[in-house]
């Protein structure tokens, strides 16, 4: 079956066209088409991002992204145009001023391809971008008469981390996730595949937020994790000396939460209002960065040993980050976990993508919803996983 996926959940717009041949989860998997525009460089100026600029951008982006998905997958050409009822795709479309105009320009264009189904990220994520590729999903499924299958984002990051391009991974259970992002910081168990339980949280900032005002104090651009990692790199490699002892908040709380807010509390402090030496800022940028991993990886241990995994997942943007790689890798090659199955993702699929959105529309075949039924789909800003 051929899969379209949507995904639009922050400020990357992304679109795939994924061929799924076999049952989920020993499926074989081809990609065929995979589309992404990046909004980061026009959130740096802000130093973050702004949800209606984020929504503005994806109404811009996501029909040139499906035109380049589908030229990649090949699938352009004659087909006959479907249902096309324009008073109810305005009405689909009526939160996305001008999408339904490109929408039709792309429909005479290329009329309906051999799509089966369509899977789109409704959560969690920032609402008014949710709604963007939510709203887009309706009105394909209304054009080309397919079902929608609603995707919770965390999931796509979970299954993106045991996949090899082409298949999922035999993965051992139970298996614990850590999964690492701008807005979330979650342990999550799982038992078996689809079922999942949340055993730990954080209770303030997510570490990839944390990154992010990290770097604004030190006086860097945005996203800060890629130029929090550079510099931590640079300052170990130069063996700069220690700028700061920083805290590890929440190490013994005897549960598996986290908090950052106060270690980027203790960064401030520690700046005290200064003009620091690129040197300095390179050391408290390894100081930091090398307290939040090491919170990360005591809690990931604990949930290891509290749950008796037999592999362990890192999934999210901030899964890029070479530190973290490195010391989870670790975990399975120590005395304590001999056995340790560690499944990280690739760099490509780190970041919020369509692929994996793909790979979890397929895991939920069943909750597919008609085109009729689709139109009641909503966005779930706080959309849990478990």
């Amino acid at each position: 079956m051929l899969l379209l996926s949507i995904e639009t959940s922050c400020d990357e717009t992304a679109i795939s066209i994924v061929e799924a041949a076999g049952d989920f989860p020993h499926a074989r998997y081809k990609v065929l088409g995979n589309a992404l525009f990046s909004q980061i460089d026009i959130h740096r100026e802000y130093g973050g991002v702004f949800p209606l600029i984020a929504k503005r951008e994806h109404i811009a982006t996501v029909v040139p992204m499906l035109e380049k998905a589908i030229k990649e997958a090949g699938l352009t050409g004659a087909h006959p145009h479907g249902t096309r009822d324009e008073s109810l795709l305005e009405d689909l479309l009526t939160r996305e001023p001008g999408l339904c105009h490109q929408l039709l320009t792309f429909h005479e264009e290329h009329g309906v391809p051999p799509i089966d189904a369509i899977g789109v990220t409704n959560g969690p994520g920032l609402e008014p971008a949710l709604w963007v590729g939510i709203n887009f999903a309706k009105a394909l499924a209304h054009l080309w008469n397919v079902p929608v299958i609603p995707v919770n984002h965390m999931e796509g990051h979970i299954l993106a981390s045991v996949f090899d391009g082409s298949s999922l991974a035999n993965l051992s259970f139970p298996s614990v996730a850590l999964l690492v992002s701008g807005g979330h910081t979650e342990l999550v168990l799982m038992k078996e595949w689809g079922r999942y339980e949340l055993i730990g949280q954080t209770r303030d900032d997510a570490v990839g937020e944390a990154f992010d005002k990290v770097a604004r104090l030190l006086g860097l651009p945005y996203p800060g994790g890629p130029e929090i990692s550079r510099r931590a790199d640079e300052a170990r490699k130069a063996s700069l000396p220690e700028y700061i002892s920083l805290p590890r908040p929440m190490l013994h709380s005897g549960d598996l939460d986290f908090s950052f807010s106060g270690l980027k509390t203790a960064v401030r402090y520690g700046i005290a209002e200064k003009s620091l030496t690129d040197d300095e800022v390179r050391a408290l940028a390894r100081d930091f960065e090398d307290a939040a991993v090491h919170v990360l990886i005591a809690k990931l241990t604990k949930a290891v040993e509290t749950h008796g995994a037999a592999s362990v997942i890192l999934g999210g943007g901030v899964a890029a980050n070479a530190r973290l790689r490195e010391s989870i890798s670790a975990l399975g090659t120590t005395l304590a976990f001999p056995h340790l199955q560690v499944h990280l993702p690739s760099i490509a699929l780190s970041t919020d993508n369509s692929v994996m959105i793909a790979l979890a529309a397929h895991a939920h075949l069943s909750s597919s919803l008609t085109p009729i039924g689709a139109r009641e789909l909503r966005a779930q800003g706080n959309k849990s996983l478990s």
